[in-house]
């Protein structure tokens, strides 16, 4: 991931969106500290919850494990008790 400070940004601003639209991620300082991150529109949102959990009982069951008659409530729930 590419730096450029505050002013740098400023000034080739026209650049750094034709970077972010092939794809790159630029992360803009000020200070020497992170102040902002251009990325290309829509990177970085939500990721989908049912393609998440149906990756995971895929993964659980390549590993041997079943879920068997829980869900992800019930797991949830079993991790709070502890």
């Amino acid at each position: 991931m590419t730096t450029v400070a505050s002013l740098e940004a400023q000034d080739t601003l026209p650049q750094l969106l034709r970077r972010v639209a092939q794809g790159e991620e630029i992360v803009i300082t000020e200070g020497g500290k992170p102040v902002a991150k251009l990325a290309p529109y829509g990177a970085g949102g939500l990721p989908d919850v049912s393609r998440v959990i149906e990756e995971f009982k895929a993964y659980s069951r390549r590993q041997g494990r079943s879920l068997g008659e829980l869900n992800p409530r019930d797991l949830i729930e079993e991790g709070r008790r502890y």
